[in-house]
C-alpha cells in the first residue's frame, strides 16, 4: 500500500477517511465512528461517572492510535492526516463523544501540532464546563536537548513521544476503568511516562500513500540509531547490525537513562515500525531479554509486535517502563481493543522466580543448526565424512550463485538452505563414522580389496559403516535444511546409505562400483517417489539421472569407484548446465512459465557440485573438470 501507486485503500486525498471507515466496519464490535469526525470511540463509551481517556495523532502509525481504543485502554482517538495532528475541532468532537461526565484525560505524543490542537480543544471543553487534564508522552531518549554531564535529564523538555505511548495509554486506561478520578488517572499517566524510555533504529524509510519516492532514505548497508517515527534525525548512522548487535545497541542506549530500577521489574515492548518481520523481531528479542537479565532487570509481560508504526518503515524500537506495584497491576489489567487484547483473570507469571530459573535452565535445541560451526576437515575423518566435507566446501563456495539461480523463479533460498544442511550433514557424519587416519582415497582402496577391505569394514571403511553414516547425514541434512530441497537431498543421502547397508547385510561388504550404482539407483527411485517429479522437468533429477546412468555403465566396464564416480559426476555437471534450456514443470517455478528459461536449475547445479566434490575426495589426482 505504500508503493508508487495508491494501494487498495484509495488515493492519498481520501486515505484517512477510507481507512478509518474500514476500521470501524471491521471492528464494529469494539469501536464506532464519531459522526462527522475523523475519530473513533469505544462501544463501551461514554460510561457515566468514568474518566474518558482520549488519545490521538496522525495516520500512518497503526495500531496507534485508533487500534488502541476499547475497554481497559483508551476511550476514543482523534486521527489526523498522514503524520499530521488532528485538528482542534476533530479532537473536541471526539472528546465530546467519549465524555461520561467525570472529565477527560488527553494524552498523546509531544509534537508541536498535537500540543497546539489538543490544547485548543481542552480550552474549548473547559469553557463548556468539561474538566480536562493533559499528559504528554516524552519517552524517546534520542530526542530533546543533549544531556549535560553531571546534570539530571529532564524528559519533559522537547523529547518526542514514540512507542512509549502504548505504556502510558494502557495504564491510564486501566486506572480510568477501575474508577479513578481525573486527577488520579492523570497522576498514573504522568508516572507511567516518567518511568518509560524508548530507543529505536531504522533500516529503511517509508513511502506515503500515493508517493513515488520514500519520505526519507537510509544508506545501503547502514542503519540509523535513534531516528524518529516521521523520519526525524537520530543520533548517528552505523553499519547494519545483526540481531544480537542491535539488541545490545537498543539496551545500552536505554539503561543509562532509566529513572531507577526499583525491584527490577520492567515492562518491555519491542516494537516493529511497519516492515520488519515478526521472526526478525523475535530473534532480536532473544538477545534483548538476556541482556536485560544480565543487567539485573526482570521483563514483565514482554510484548513483541507492531504497536506504533511508521507506514512501511523498516526498523524496531525498544521501550522499557520501570514498574512499581501500581503500574504493574494496571499494565497487567484486562483490555479489549482492535489491535491488542489482554484476557481477564490471567495474571502474569513472567517475573516469578521459578519461571525465571526454569528459563535459565532451558537447554538449547539438540539440532542447533544455526549455531553449528563451519566444519573443517580433520585427519581422523572417515571416507564418508571426508567426502561430505569436500561437498560442503564446494557448494558453500557457490552459495550466492545458487541463491541467484533459485531466485529466478523461486524464493532464492536454495544456496542458504543446502549449505546449512550440508554443514549439519558433515557434523552428523563425523559423529557417526568410525575415525580413520588414512586418506579418503586410501579408504576406498581398503574397502575395495581383499583382506584389507575386510579390515577396513571393521573400522572406517566398508558398506555397513558407510551406509550408517550416510543415513545419519541424510536425516541431519533434511532436518537442518528444511523445505523441498532439504527433504530430497536428505532422502538422496539416506537412501544411498540404505542401499549400502542392504549390500552389507547381503554379504557384500566391499564398496565397488556396482554396489554404488545399485545404491544410487535405489536413491533415485526414492527421490522420484517422494518429490513426484520426472526427468526433464528441470529439477535435480536432471543431474541425478545421467549420473546414475554413467555410474552403471562404468560398473559394467569394470571401473573402480575412484575413477567411475568422477566420470559420472562430469556427466551430471554437463546435464545440470543443460537444464538452462528446460522449462520448469514442478512447484512454484512451473507457474512462472518460461521465466526460468536460460538459467540452470539451482537443485541440479548444487547436486552436480556435490557429486563433483565427492569424486575429487575419492581420487584427488583426478580433476573431472
Amino acid at each position: 500500500m505504500s508503493s508508487a501507486s495508491p494501494g487498495p485503500g484509495g488515493d492519498a486525498a481520501t486515505f484517512r477517511e477510507d481507512w478509518i471507515e474500514g476500521l470501524a466496519d471491521a471492528y464494529a464490535r469494539t469501536v464506532r465512528r464519531v459522526p462527522g469526525t475523523y475519530g473513533v470511540v469505544g462501544r463501551h463509551a461514554p460510561r457515566p461517572g468514568k474518566v474518558a481517556v482520549v488519545i490521538g495523532g496522525g495516520s500512518g502509525h497503526y495500531p496507534a492510535f485508533a487500534g488502541l481504543v476499547g475497554p481497559g485502554f483508551a476511550d476514543a482517538a482523534a486521527i489526523g492526516d498522514v503524520f499530521a495532528s488532528p485538528s482542534a475541532e476533530q479532537v473536541y468532537r471526539t472528546a465530546r463523544a467519549a465524555d461520561g461526565g467525570a472529565g477527560v484525560l488527553f494524552t498523546y505524543g509531544n509534537y508541536a501540532g498535537d500540543v497546539m490542537h489538543f490544547g485548543l480543544a481542552a480550552r474549548r471543553l473547559a469553557a463548556e464546563g468539561v474538566d480536562t487534564r493533559t499528559v504528554l508522552v516524552t519517552d524517546d531518549v534520542a530526542s530533546g536537548p543533549a544531556p549535560v554531564e553531571g546534570a539530571p535529564v529532564d524528559p519533559s523538555k522537547d523529547r518526542r513521544g514514540v512507542a512509549g505511548d502504548f505504556f502510558v495509554f494502557k495504564t491510564a486506561g486501566a486506572a480510568a476503568d477501575r474508577g479513578d478520578d481525573l486527577d488520579s488517572v492523570a497522576r498514573v499517566a504522568r508516572r507511567a511516562n516518567a518511568m518509560t524510555r524508548t530507543f529505536g533504529a531504522a533500516f529503511a524509510g517509508c513511502t506515503l500513500p500515493g508517493a513515488s519516492e520514500p519520505l526519507f532514505t537510509v544508506n545501503e548497508g547502514t542503519m540509523e540509531l535513534g531516528m524518529g517515527i516521521h523520519g526525524e534525525p537520530g543520533l548517528r548512522s552505523t553499519k547494519r547490525l545483526d540481531a544480537e548487535e542491535l539488541a545490545e545497541a537498543l539496551v545500552e542506549n536505554l539503561l543509562p537513562d532509566l529513572p531507577g530500577v526499583g525491584d527490577g521489574r520492567v515492562a518491555v515492548l519491542l516494537n516493529g515500525l511497519g516492515r520488519t518481520k515478526y521472526e526478525e523481531m523475535f530473534a532480536c528479542y532473544r538477545h534483548v531479554h538476556r541482556r536485560l537479565a544480565a543487567a539485573g532487570l526482570r521483563p514483565f509481560r514482554p510484548e513483541v509486535g507492531e504497536f506504533v508504526t511508521s507506514f512501511d518503515m523498516a526498523g524496531v524500537s525498544l521501550s522499557l517502563m520501570v514498574l512499581d506495584d501500581e503500574l504493574a497491576e494496571l499494565y497487567d489489567a484486562p483490555c479489549d481493543t482492535p489491535a491488542f487484547r489482554r484476557a481477564p483473570g490471567r495474571r502474569d507469571t513472567q517475573d516469578r522466580e521459578d519461571v525465571r530459573e526454569d528459563a535459565d535452565r532451558r537447554p538449547e535445541p539438540e539440532a542447533a543448526v544455526a549455531a553449528t560451526p563451519r566444519p573443517t576437515p580433520t585427519e581422523a575423518d572417515g571416507p564418508v565424512t571426508a567426502a561430505l566435507q569436500a561437498g560442503y566446501e564446494l557448494v558453500a563456495e557457490h552459495e550466492d550463485e545458487l541463491g541467484r539461480l533459485d531466485a529466478v523463479a523461486g524464493d532464492g533460498d536454495h544456496g542458504i538452505g543446502i549449505v546449512r544442511g550440508l554443514r549439519a550433514a558433515v557434523a552428523a557424519a563425523r559423529a557417526a563414522e568410525p575415525a580413520k587416519s588414512m586418506t579418503a582415497a586410501d579408504s576406498v582402496d581398503a574397502a575395495a580389496g581383499g583382506a584389507e577391505g575386510a579390515e577396513a569394514d571393521e573400522g572406517a571403511g566398508g558398506a555397513a559403516a558407510a551406509g550408517a553414516t550416510l543415513l545419519a547425514a541424510g536425516l541431519a541434512l533434511a532436518d537442518a535444511s528444511g523445505g523441498a530441497s532439504g527433504a530430497l537431498y536428505g532422502a538422496l543421502l539416506a537412501e544411498t546409505g540404505a542401499g549400502l547397508t542392504r549390500a552389507a547385510r547381503a554379504g557384500k561388504p566391499r564398496i565397488d562400483t556396482e554396489t554404488l550404482a545399485d545404491a544410487v539407483d535405489a536413491a533415485f527411485d526414492a527421490v522420484v517417489e517422494l518429490g513426484g517429479a520426472q526427468v526433464g522437468e528441470k529439477t535435480l533429477l536432471d543431474a541425478l539421472d545421467p549420473f546414475r546412468t554413467r555410474l552403471r555403465a562404468e560398473a559394467a566396464a569394470g571401473a573402480e569407484p575412484a575413477a567411475a564416480w568422477p566420470a559420472a559426476a562430469l556427466d551430471a555437471t554437463r546435464a545440470a548446465e543443460a537444464t538452462a534450456t528446460l522449462t520448469p514443470a514442478r512447484g512454484r517455478a512451473a507457474r512462472m512459465g518460461s521465466l526460468g528459461y536460460g538459467h540452470a536449475d539451482a537443485g541440479a547445479t548444487s547436486l552436480a557440485l556435490l557429486l563433483t566434490a565427492v569424486g575429487r575426495s575419492l581420487a584427488p589426482s583426478l580433476d573431472p573438470a
